[in-house]
């Protein structure tokens, strides 16, 4: 029996495990997926749990069922990639694996800014955004929210909260000239004007050095502040940051062209764990998943794997409350109500997928 291990159900896991199945899972392979959560939980909604706009439910998807897929629920503590072993939380027993892929995605990268871990909110996994939601939602009016961290994160997370919580004082970070500096200037221009007029304070060239309990240090100024959400970045999941592989100046693992490690060829990497040319998006992530899919389907099958497509993303999409939006959309700025809506057509795409 050929065993398939997937740690992380994330979108780029639930990608490559999708199209195992779609292929058809050959009769002598078992696939065990290993995660914290029994379901996929779509990360890209995690700003609307963290301002109380969305349920658990809405952003949970129940794993497919296949007789020859099983899941194991809990915190993986070790990846042996020498004897091929994954090992668990308060768990005495090892998950071996003749294939695996990794897709443990990424968490909050502090920069090594002391106090940021202890001291801030996050968005990176549910179980925080739900922490998030009850201190912003617990607060009384007029109190003060500050999100660290300009880029998408960060300004879904801001305007989320502002038409969540109007009573409440909302400050943004921004550590360069403009917000969102990887979009079009069309699109940052219209976005800094949505939270002029929507009475969010912008900190343009922020530069935090010290966060403690409600205070943090901006170029060399005390600035409190009852909530810090901390959206200034991400790096791969420290498991990943820790395996013997080569990696880039991102900390992501280096991998070849079929997604595998070059000196383990039965390890893929996918998504934010894995190097790429791309910024890290859950488009991507997904796109690398089926591609795996595919890829392993051929191996499983003991064929020789074809050798992927080049990824052509789309775009990206953001969203700026329930009825306004930017982003970009193959390679051309859009605003408004468009992006918007197209935000919500992927989401219900995901669901239904």
């Amino acid at each position: 029996m050929k065993r398939v291990v997937i740690i992380g159900g994330g979108y780029g896991g639930m990608n490559a495990l999708h199209q195992l199945m779609d292929n058809g899972i050959p009769n002598d392979v078992h696939i065990s997926v290993i995660d914290r959560n029994p379901y996929h939980s779509l990360k890209t909604e995690f700003y609307a749990i963290a301002a109380g706009t969305k349920s658990d439910k809405e952003v949970r998807i129940d794993f497919p069922v296949h007789e020859q897929i099983s899941y194991i629920y809990g915190e993986i503590v070790e990846i042996d990639t020498e004897n091929e072993r994954i090992r668990l939380q308060n768990n005495d027993d090892m998950v071996e694996y003749d294939y695996l892929v990794i897709g443990l995605g990424c968490e909050d990268n502090y920069h090594g800014i002391q106090g940021a871990m202890e001291y801030t909110e996050s968005v990176q996994t549910l179980e925080r955004a739900r922490k998030a939601s009850i201190k912003v939602n617990n607060l009384p009016a007029y109190s003060q929210v500050s999100v660290v961290g300009a880029g998408l994160s960060g300004i879904e997370v801001a305007s989320e909260i502002r038409e969540s919580r109007p009573d409440l004082n909302i400050r943004l970070l921004d550590r360069g000239a403009s917000v969102l500096s990887a979009f079009d200037e069309k699109v940052q221009s219209y976005v800094e004007d949505w939270f002029v007029k929507n009475d969010v304070h912008i900190l343009h060239h922020s530069n935090v050095e010290l966060v403690a309990e409600g205070l943090f240090y901006n170029n060399g100024e005390g600035i409190e502040s009852d909530v810090i959400i901390w959206t200034a970045g991400v790096r791969p999941h420290y498991l990943v940051r820790s395996l013997p592989f080569e990696k880039d100046r991102h900390e992501k693992i280096i991998i070849n062209e079929f997604f595998q490690v070059p000196s383990h060829s039965n390890v893929y990497v996918v998504g934010d764990c894995a190097a790429s040319e791309h910024s890290p998006s859950a488009q991507l992530a997904g796109v690398q998943g089926e591609q795996i899919g595919d890829i392993l389907a051929e191996v499983l099958n003991d064929k020789a794997p074809i050798s992927p497509k080049d990824i052509k993303l789309k775009g990206k999409l953001g969203s700026l409350g329930k009825s306004d939006g930017f982003g970009s959309m193959y390679s051309q700025p859009v605003t408004g109500l468009l992006p918007r809506l197209a935000k919500s057509g992927v989401l219900w795409l995901s669901k239904r997928h």
